[in-house]
């Protein structure tokens, strides 16, 4: 896939995820809120038990907590964890005696998440600055990944998968709802930095989204295909043209 300038998809998605925290309800090419968490296979009873500043600043593309399978007492990292939803059901699983960190590159959804866990006096979700490709914890350190429609954006896909790996323990997973296109994309589109940041830019071919998991040394264990689809002419036109769609997926650490 033909690079974009970092810098300038950097600047673009920081400012787009900054309304995203700011102005939940504001026009945006993508669904956000309840109704998207819901027709995605989001439980009402867990949306019930979570902020609705956190849920109206849903962004996501899937669901995976069924495939996530997470139990009391497991340590969850969750990639670009935006306003804190993903974060929050995560902490849920786990309990008291789990620990969820949640890492994005974004002040304002930083700043909205800690806000978030702080009114909820959950002590066990953590909110941490950082880069996907360069994850802020040790080695070997969490029993489960989530990620949430994010990868996508970044240009350094491997670096991703093989973080993700580093990070896990033995016989961990990472459970992943992400943005992926049935034919690769045309060079004036993996160019443009409007269009990365719209999700769409950064969409990896399927199967090479799936060879760079394994390159990692990850198994993909289970992959659907999710009710997702934007609202943009654009975006749609992309989606119809290059076969976008919403993935979820299972991929597993080996134990040895």
């Amino acid at each position: 896939m033909t690079s974009v300038d970092t810098s300038v998809l950097e600047s673009k998605v920081k400012d787009l995820y900054r309304h995203v925290a700011e102005q939940p309800h504001g026009r945006y090419h993508f669904e956000m809120g309840r109704a998207l968490a819901e027709r995605l296979g989001y439980p009402g009873n867990v949306l019930d038990r979570l902020p609705r500043a956190a849920v109206d600043s849903f962004a996501g593309v899937g669901y995976f907590f069924d495939l996530a399978s997470l139990r009391p007492g497991e340590q969850v990292i969750d990639l670009g964890s935006g306003s804190g939803t993903d974060s929050f059901v995560a902490a849920a699983a786990v309990g008291s005696t789990g620990r969820v960190l949640g890492v994005d590159f974004t002040p304002e959804q930083l700043a909205k998440a800690r806000r978030l866990a702080s009114d909820l006096d959950l002590g066990q979700v953590h909110f941490r600055e950082g880069r996907i490709e360069d994850l802020p914890a040790d080695d070997a350190s969490f029993d489960c990944a989530i990620s949430n429609g994010v990868i996508n954006l970044c240009p350094r896909k491997e670096r991703v998968f093989a973080e993700i790996a580093r990070v896990l323990r033995p016989g961990g997973r990472a459970a992943i709802a992400d943005i992926v296109t049935e034919r690769r994309l045309q060079e004036s589109i993996t160019c443009d930095p409007d269009l990365w940041a719209s999700c769409i830019g950064g969409a990896a071919q399927e199967d090479d989204y799936r060879t760079a998991i394994e390159a990692a040394g990850l198994r993909v264990v289970v992959e659907r295909r999710n009710p997702y689809q934007f609202l943009s002419g654009r975006a749609r036109g992309a989606s119809a043209t290059y076969g976008v769609k919403s993935l979820s997926l299972l991929a597993a650490k080996p134990r040895n």
